[in-house]
């Protein structure tokens, strides 16, 4: 590998752990796992090896293929009377509002991050996973500087992750969590890792670690069972593609909808000819629509909690797009490893049906869509984005952006709107007449300042001269960066 590499990310320390393993010669499966890896440090309300995950990645002149390692309902080997939750609820806090989540052991999917990252690596990576890691370890026994973004997060989710003992010393050892321009840091999370680099397992069943979270699972009504770790599998899928304009979007396919919602609505907006205030309408009504009817044909529990995208191109022109959340964090740690667990089984809006209404081993849909765009000029995008259910309308409309001929870094900036099933939300900065035509549809809510709400796409192209660009979303400090090799 030579040249250059281009890497997006939620945070200027997850890209500089991409930078390290690409200049290690590590190739785009490597350079977003090892970014995967030192965010569960830089990034720690928002992703972790105990969540899930989707990595759609693309080998130069190859075939596109999603690695599905997202989260599965527990509870193999336990009695129908013992699927009851048991949910610790915390009211959350935000600057306008309360929401109660619920937390604890109840709230754990079976994760899936862990072994989805190992099996990329097996499957596509080319550095010893050691390698892979180092920048992660570093990271987490120097400690990160929390962002804004990343600092905000954490102090919307203290309640949580004040729940057990072991979150409250990692994340509140002075009563609360650091604030931003403050150091983070996890030495347990980098003993860890220095011990997958001297193991290499397969997944979590391999590791002695194992064995203690299960008894903890048990003794505080948790669902996890060891067996849920033997069945669990990272699934390769055959990506779901659309046409639009000239352009070819490749993403996530079902079970999750995010990239199904998103190839419907491009399909109803392929053709159209609209200024900018009618085609913001038609923006809106076409995601609504895909919304609705995908809504109609998914009887899965759906994750749409908060996330964080990676997206790689390096030197040789492979590809690699990774979304992964650890939903809204249950508070619990695996013992001995500063990882800390999700509570996808615990979020209500998630399960509409009631609580543990899957049965064990289900995998639970998402609306996280990495995604790969090949522009008709033979650029080649990679793109994703965090942001709950904004993720369908953040990644659209940037892609609308980028066939329309936009740069990558104006594409990802555009002001946005987002249509919540009832208002249409307004970035600050939307013109006037995109707000009176929306207003036809129905209620609007203009926000008076940028926000995470909207998402955090992060991209890179690669232009068909090689020219590279990245560019990270300021909504959520994502960033950019172009990388000499």
């Amino acid at each position: 590998m030579g040249g250059q590499a281009a890497v997006a990310a939620g945070d200027r320390q997850t890209v500089e752990a991409a930078a390290a393993v690409l200049r290690a010669g590590g190739n785009a499966v490597d350079a977003a796992l090892g970014a995967g890896f030192a965010a569960a440090v830089v990034e720690p309300g928002l992703t972790s090896l105990g969540g899930g995950g989707f990595l759609l990645s693309r080998r130069p002149g190859g075939t596109a293929e999603v690695l599905d390692f997202f989260v599965d309902a527990p509870g193999h080997g336990l009695p129908m009377t013992e699927l009851a939750p048991h949910f610790t609820p915390v009211t959350v806090v935000f600057s306008d509002a309360e929401q109660i989540f619920h937390a604890g052991y109840g709230s754990v999917a079976v994760p899936g991050v862990l072994n989805g990252y190992l099996a990329a690596h097996q499957r596509l990576g080319r550095l010893p996973l050691a390698e892979v890691v180092a920048p992660a370890k570093a990271r987490a026994r120097r400690g990160a500087v929390l962002s804004e973004t990343q600092a905000e997060v954490l102090r919307l989710l203290q309640a949580i992750l004040g729940l057990t003992p072991e979150a409250a010393h990692l994340y509140l050892r002075h009563g609360a969590p650091p604030k931003a321009g403050e150091v983070f840091a996890n030495p347990q999370y980098a003993t860890f890792l220095d011990q997958l680099g001297e193991v290499d397992p397969d997944g979590w069943t391999d590791l002695p670690q194992t064995p203690d979270a299960i008894a903890a699972m048990r003794a505080h009504g948790g669902l996890l069972t060891a067996e849920d770790l033997r069945q669990y599998e990272v699934r390769a899928r055959e990506p779901h593609v659309v046409s639009y304009r000239g352009a070819r979007l490749t993403t996530n396919p079902p079970p999750s909808f995010g990239g199904s919602i998103v190839c419907a609505a491009l399909t109803r907006l392929d053709g159209t000819d609209h200024g900018q205030a009618p085609a913001a309408r038609a923006l809106v009504e076409a995601l609504h629509d895909a919304t609705e009817a995908q809504k109609s044909r998914t009887p899965t529990p759906t994750s749409t909690k908060g996330t964080t995208h990676v997206s790689v191109i390096d030197g040789d022109g492979m590809v690699a797009s990774m979304t992964t959340s650890n939903g809204s964090c249950s508070g619990v740690l695996v013992p001995g490893t500063g990882v800390q667990l999700n509570n996808m089984m615990g979020e209500s809006d998630l399960h509409p049906d009631g609580f543990h209404d899957a049965e064990p081993g289900t995998r639970v849909a998402s609306m996280m869509a990495p995604s790969i765009l090949d522009l008709a000029d033979g650029s080649t995008v990679a793109i994703g984005s965090g942001g709950s259910e904004r993720i369908r309308s953040a990644l659209l409309q940037t892609v609308t952006q980028l066939v329309a001929g936009r740069p990558l870094d104006a594409s990802v900036a555009a002001p946005r709107v987002h249509f919540d099933g009832t208002t249409s939300q307004l970035e600050h900065d939307v013109s006037e007449d995109v707000a009176l035509e929306l207003a036809d549809v129905g209620p609007v809510n203009r926000w008076s300042r940028r926000s995470m709400y909207f998402g955090g796409v992060n991209a890179v192209r690669r232009h068909p001269d090689g020219r590279l660009e990245a560019a990270g979303d300021a909504r959520r400090d994502g960033a950019g960066a172009v990388i000499d090799l």
